[in-house]
């Protein structure tokens, strides 16, 4: 939240129209900018998957970590590193190489929990935004 209240800092809401439908214009054109490319990198991610294409695969966990941070979504953030990680057959937390076996099984299982946690953060996004457009 506190990445994100940065970004709502940058918003420019100095016109002082209480009834303008975008009360926060950076900061959602933000947040609507990364549901495009999270939607776009998880497809990529499936299909890197199925070519097993561990090179693609880091590189995508590496575009959507740096995107999710951005906008502070932790839990997404996370299951891209990871997947940057695997991708280039390293398990950061054991602090060893992965087979490519191993390292696609747990990237198929790691794309799916990012979309949960990807899901989950729209969902607060909505509803923060719903509150404010009252």
């Amino acid at each position: 939240m506190e990445v994100f209240a940065q970004i709502l800092d940058m918003d420019d809401d100095d016109d002082g129209d209480e009834g303008d439908a975008e009360v926060e214009p950076f900061s959602r054109m933000m947040v609507q900018d990364f549901s495009v490319q999270a939607e776009k990198a998880f497809q990529d991610m499936q299909d890197a998957l199925a070519e097993k294409d561990l090179r693609k695969l880091s590189s995508l966990g590496h575009f959507l970590k740096g995107s999710s941070a951005a906008l502070g979504i932790i839990k997404v953030q996370a299951c891209c590193e990871k997947i940057q990680h695997y991708g280039n057959l390293w398990d950061e937390e054991a602090g060893e190489k992965l087979n490519e076996e191993t390292a696609l099984t747990r990237i198929g299982g790691l794309i799916e929990q990012c979309k949960i946690n990807y899901r989950e953060a729209q969902g607060w996004f909505k509803t923060w935004y719903e509150e404010r457009d009252k």
